[in-house]
């Protein structure tokens, strides 16, 4: 029977192996401390015992104590009791006064007094200070010889020494101190590594690196794949990620990231829809010349605000075709009416013809016909494009529909693109239309369209009768990254600034004649 393929093995994660990494410095580090501690401390122990034991022996080599009991018969009598005091106070392990012969006076075994001293005396017989690990009768030691002088003669010699197992006895006791100092430096060194381990597994999730080269790269694939716009903000409003649609879209600087939203230079509503606490889906933005459809979320992780997210994609073009489908529908809606409006009047005719007064009727149609033609002659002179006419003729039957009187005077001089003016004019003459609506009497319902400037700078002005625009309201009508909700109307100014900055215009908001609001828009050919 096969057997199923062994799982494999999760790999380390990188919080772990920079444990284990650390955990291993340290020990390794502490270790080493601790053997040239425990090295320098026995090589101190030694030249430390040898100072003190030449300090001891020139103190009692100094002593007029020491040359007054040489001069008597028996020296050991006085010596001997002091050089015990001086070893017991000094903890050295013995302090021998000899004869230059090397006959021994003290020792701290009393059966060998005036026994010969073991061990080399070096040039203290010479007057110079001796010093050597030598192993005497109470074992090796480290000791010092130091000549007694009385008149500049070398009258005895004082040799004083401690014992290397007293020498190891107390370096026992300084290794204990330095093994408890590397333990607590141990400790504290492991609690780190665990602190920065914990917090590193926090920030990484408990992955390992191969998890997170394979995160990245294919994020990174994703991010930059994607046909949408993504813009990753931190909480603190900063732009932490950003693919290149998203550059695009925004004109973003190449060193976007690490930056202050609010210092990009973007729409004021698109910063707002950026940096918003709650989830706004599919509004409209103006973002330069591009019209963008935002979406914007709040990034949660384990419960904390981690940033937000947004989205872009660019629906110019499409807003582009879809204004020219609203004229295309205003056209379709103002034939409808027109149609409707002709077979009136036909039926008016046939009612004339048939009651008996031809004449009546001829007179009627002519006289309709007339009025009709010289509209059209007036609009098409007026404007040359003939989708524009076309526009323009539409909103004169619906402004008749609504109880508008639109007046359309002067003439449109250059080359301006038609999609363009339809932009302008539908836009302009629509939210006139919505102005004058709430004037109450009719007969005040008046727009008023005036088309002049040179080839060079074609102007468009559209005034009404309505209530008018306030200087704060003027201030902000315009204003890039004006939103709205309302399946994608509300953006019609906006749009119109749009295409007179594409045409190095640009669009000013007056006090109408009229009594309501002037907008007047200048184009460069």
């Amino acid at each position: 029977m096969r057997q199923d393929a062994a799982v494999p093995r999760r790999p380390l994660s990188v919080a772990r192996q920079v444990l284990v990494l650390q955990v291993a410095v340290v020990l390794v580090l502490v270790l080493a401390s601790l053997g040239l501690a425990g090295y320098d401390a026995h090589r101190d122990a030694r030249t430390t015992a040898t100072v003190r034991a030449v300090a001891v022996a020139r103190s009692v080599a100094d002593s007029p104590a020491v040359v007054d009991a040489l001069a008597t018969d028996d020296p050991s009598a006085d010596l001997q009791p002091y050089a015990e005091r001086v070893r017991a106070d000094t903890a050295v392990d013995f302090v021998t006064i000899m004869a230059p012969d090397r006959t021994r006076f003290t020792h701290p075994d009393p059966a060998n007094i005036g026994k010969p001293f073991i061990g080399d005396l070096g040039g203290a017989p010479e007057g110079d200070i001796f010093t050597q690990e030598y192993a005497g009768t109470l074992g090796p030691s480290m000791r010092a010889v130091v000549p007694v002088l009385d008149d500049g003669d070398v009258v005895a010699l004082v040799s004083v020494g401690i014992t290397i197992s007293s020498i190891e006895r107390r370096l026992r006791d300084d290794l204990a101190a330095i093994g408890l100092a590397a333990g607590v430096v141990l400790g504290a060194g492991l609690l780190g590594a665990w602190l920065v381990s914990r917090r590193l597994r926090r920030q990484t999730h408990g992955m390992g690196e191969l998890e997170m080269t394979r995160m990245y790269e294919y994020y990174s694939a994703v991010l930059h794949a994607v046909r949408e716009g993504l813009l990753l903000i931190d909480p603190d409003g900063r732009v932490q990620l950003v693919n290149d649609e998203a550059r695009r879209l925004l004109d973003l600087p190449d060193d976007v990231q690490g930056r202050l939203v609010h210092s990009l230079g973007l729409a004021p509503g698109l910063v707002e829809a950026a940096l918003g606490r709650t989830a706004e889906a599919d509004d409209l933005y103006l973002a330069g010349d591009r019209v963008l459809v935002v979406s914007s979320s709040p990034a949660e992780w384990d419960g904390r605000s981690v940033g937000a997210v947004v989205s872009l994609r660019d629906r110019t073009e499409l807003q582009s075709v879809t204004g020219e489908l609203d004229v295309v529908r205003g056209l379709t809606d103002s034939l409808r009416a027109q149609t409707h409006e002709a077979a009136n009047r036909l039926h008016t005719v046939v009612s004339l013809v048939e009651m008996g007064r031809p004449d009546d009727a001829v007179a009627f149609a002519t006289e309709e016909l007339e009025v009709a033609q010289r509209l059209t002659d007036d609009v098409v002179g007026a404007v040359g494009d003939p989708v524009v006419a076309a526009l323009l003729l539409g909103k004169t039957a619906e402004a008749r529909e609504r109880g508008v009187d639109l007046d359309v005077r002067g003439e449109l001089p250059g080359d301006v693109p038609g999609r363009d003016l339809v932009t302008v004019l539908g836009n302009l003459v629509d939210n006139a239309f919505d102005a004058v609506a709430e004037v109450p009497d009719r007969a005040g319902r008046r727009v008023r369209v005036t088309l002049g400037g040179t080839a060079a700078r074609p102007s468009i002005t559209v005034e009404d009768t309505g209530a008018g625009l306030s200087e704060e309201e003027r201030a902000h009508v315009l204003e890039r990254g004006w939103t709205t909700k309302a399946e994608g109307r509300g953006v019609g100014l906006a749009l119109v600034g749009q295409v007179a900055r594409r045409h190095g215009g640009d669009v000013r908001v007056e006090r109408s004649e009229l009594g309501g609001a002037a907008f007047v828009v200048e184009l460069g050919s």
